[in-house]
């Protein structure tokens, strides 16, 4: 009896943890991994504004030339109210004097600030000839206004007059300059008696040349 027992209870020592095993491995559960974050789209990078040339306003101007070249507010309304109706707000101005006289060949000479906003105003100096059925000679202030210039040094080349661009309005003279895609308008007023029409350039620099070719 004793030998039956003993081989009883090794059988039962054998078989138990084939019993349990399967109760313990029921009650593993699997290690849940935290969902991956979704990358960004491909599209989705900062975007960041450029701000545009800072420009001058139509208000501006007018004031500006009205107290430059001593004019009443409505005549120099009436010549910028003209240029911004066909160019838009310029991104710069110039603010200056100069002489002219002409027997066919002309010659003209100035000299003047150059203002944009957020910087410092820079010396500008201009020179030309022009040929043409033209005779007299004046002297006069100028506030050309300056589009499309986004940097200052661009200033410093030659500009063409623009022919049948000429104009009076309210007492001051406009006409056009252009080079490339910088349009130049200066606004004239002043003394003297020249009479004609004639074709030309100004070559805009940063010292005075005497020699105006």
């Amino acid at each position: 009896m004793d030998r039956r027992k003993l081989l009883a209870s090794g059988l039962v020592t054998l078989t138990a943890p084939s019993l349990i095993l399967p109760t313990v491995a029921h009650a593993q559960q699997p290690t849940q991994l935290p969902p991956a974050e979704a990358p960004p789209p491909p599209n989705s990078q900062p975007s960041y504004q450029t701000a545009g040339p800072a420009t001058y306003s139509q208000d501006e101007i007018v004031n500006n030339v009205s107290d430059f070249m001593g004019v009443t507010a409505e005549a120099a309304g009436a010549a910028v109210e003209r240029l911004f109706a066909n160019n838009g707000r310029p991104t710069a101005y110039i603010a200056g004097e100069e002489g002219s006289g002409s027997f066919v060949l002309g010659l003209r000479y100035g000299r003047g600030l150059m203002y944009m906003k957020d910087r410092q105003p820079m010396e500008v100096f201009w020179q030309g000839p022009s040929i043409g059925w033209d005779w007299g000679g004046n002297a006069s202030r100028v506030f050309t206004l300056c589009y499309n210039l986004q940097v200052p040094e661009l200033i410093y080349q030659r500009f063409p007059g623009v022919e049948g661009t000429a104009y009076l309005v309210g007492g001051l003279g406009v006409n056009y300059q252009r080079a490339e895609d910088i349009t130049l308008a200066p606004i004239r007023a002043g003394v003297g008696l020249r009479l004609g029409a004639n074709i030309g350039y100004l070559a805009y620099t940063r010292k005075r040349n005497i020699l105006p070719f």
